[in-house]
């Protein structure tokens, strides 16, 4: 990163920010293309990418705790029961309560759900697919770890600024 990356013909140089501010930027860059593509995939699947996502895993562990997936996800369990909850008012998604805790909830696709667990081109993880499928193993791991790390900070951060607030 020494000399200005020219962003196109005609344009000023990008100017330098540096490791970690260039980092961010691409992973901004990479938020904005899978919100965009998302929407898209609203639109020509019906569902987005993160509701793609919940049918592509439940395909793979049929019954899965909604618990469980949230943790799988990453996402906060509201969070997962808002997307669970529109497959489910799709039809594509079904609920059933676990018999031996029955305050859990076991998930399963419909057979419309079933129908969209198919590789299909236009979708995140197809354009997902294509980028890994040009990198060396060891890239990927690296990849991998370097979003795992970040991920971990991020949350990290957020917990001491909860134990701050509550001490507060």
């Amino acid at each position: 990163m020494t000399a200005p990356e020219h962003t196109g013909q005609g344009k000023s140089p990008r100017p330098q920010l540096g490791a970690v501010l260039e980092f961010m930027r691409l992973v901004w860059a990479l938020d904005h293309a899978l919100q965009k593509k998302s929407k898209r995939m609203r639109v020509r699947l019906g569902v987005t990418g993160p509701q793609r996502l919940v049918i592509r895993v439940v395909a793979r562990f049929p019954g899965l705790p909604a618990g469980q997936l949230a943790e799988l996800l990453h996402v906060h369990p509201s969070t997962l029961t808002g997307i669970t909850r529109r497959l489910e008012k799709q039809g594509l998604l079904s609920r059933r309560v676990d018999e031996r805790d029955r305050r859990r909830a076991l998930l399963g696709l419909t057979r419309k759900g079933r129908q969209l667990d198919i590789d299909s081109e236009g979708t995140i993880e197809a354009a997902v697919r294509d980028a890994l499928s040009s990198l060396s193993e060891a890239k990927i791991r690296i990849t991998a770890e370097v979003l795992s790390r970040i991920g971990a900070s991020l949350e990290e951060t957020e917990l001491m600024e909860a134990i701050r607030a509550s001490d507060g």
